[in-house]
């Protein structure tokens, strides 16, 4: 049976201030996003139950048959685990606002004294906050079986920073490809196929030395790949990719945020237009 959340329409007090009323619609948005999935905890199974089972799956059947020279596996798969399961969940933007569109939902937002673009900014924050659980998933399970990280706690707060930036870099490219979508299905097919080989084909689960010449150069310029290698840096564990002349490998930090600002540059405004085009076509 569909249920439906009502929203209330800004008060006088806020209708006064275009920025506060904004916020508020936002704010009402991530409220009403957070409820659905208080409804549907399975909804979050991608950032709770998928973190778990990738960790203990790469750690133990994968690890001991890849080699890391300055370190543990386990030390260096944790960061690499944090963006594959964040690249790969970040399709759950993709198919919940798809399913707001074909459902009705949006329409009914529409008819709302409101911000329009609250909807995609208010779905993008929800889906923040189920990145960060995301990874703090991933880092108490790496916890649990032994990782650890060997830097300072603002540096390591840093590498969390710059994981979750690209996260929510990623939704926006996921919500663009979401309002494009004929519905649930084909927006979870198509993110799959872009999402899974960006995450693959990096350095997030293993060196990329050892990789054919020409995939190398994929790798060390895919954005998953400067990401991983910054978090890695800032966290203090093994990375290899520091020996690569690759610009990105050798600035990691400053790539992961170029990257995170070009892809938030791109489709965040993107976004929006296709979803005014959606919604008043």
């Amino acid at each position: 049976m569909l249920t439906t959340t009502t929203l209330a329409p800004p008060s006088p007090a806020l209708t006064r201030s275009g920025a506060l009323a904004r916020l508020h619609d936002v704010v009402v948005l991530v409220r009403r996003n957070l409820i659905h999935i208080a409804r549907e905890p399975l909804q979050l199974s991608d950032v709770t139950v998928q973190p778990v089972l990738f960790t203990l799956l790469f750690v133990y059947v994968f690890g001991s048959g890849v080699p890391i020279h300055d370190g543990s596996y386990k030390d260096f798969a944790i960061a690499g685990l944090m963006l594959l399961n964040l690249t790969t969940s970040a399709m759950g933007t993709a198919v919940g606002l798809i399913s707001d569109i074909t459902t009705g939902a949006i329409d009914r937002f529409c008819t709302l004294p409101m911000w329009r673009s609250a909807v995609l900014v208010g779905r993008s924050l929800a889906d923040l906050l189920s990145s960060a659980l995301c990874i703090a998933i991933v880092a108490v399970t790496g916890l649990a079986i032994g990782w650890r990280p060997d830097a300072s706690a603002g540096s390591i707060l840093a590498g969390f920073a710059i994981a979750l930036l690209f996260s929510y870099a990623l939704s926006w490219a996921c919500a663009a490809l979401g309002v494009v979508s004929k519905g649930p299905e084909s927006a979870q097919g198509v993110g799959l196929i872009i999402l899974f080989p960006l995450a693959i084909v990096s350095n997030a689960m293993v060196p990329t030395a050892g990789m054919p010449g020409w995939l190398q150069v994929i790798a060390n310029w895919n954005p998953v790949s400067s990401v991983t290698a910054a978090v890695r840096h800032l966290f203090g564990n093994p990375n290899p990719s520091a020996t690569i002349s690759a610009w990105p490998m050798q600035h990691p930090v400053l790539a992961a945020v170029a990257w995170s600002a070009l892809i938030l540059a791109v489709f965040a405004p993107l976004a929006a237009h296709l979803f005014r085009q959606k919604t008043t076509g």
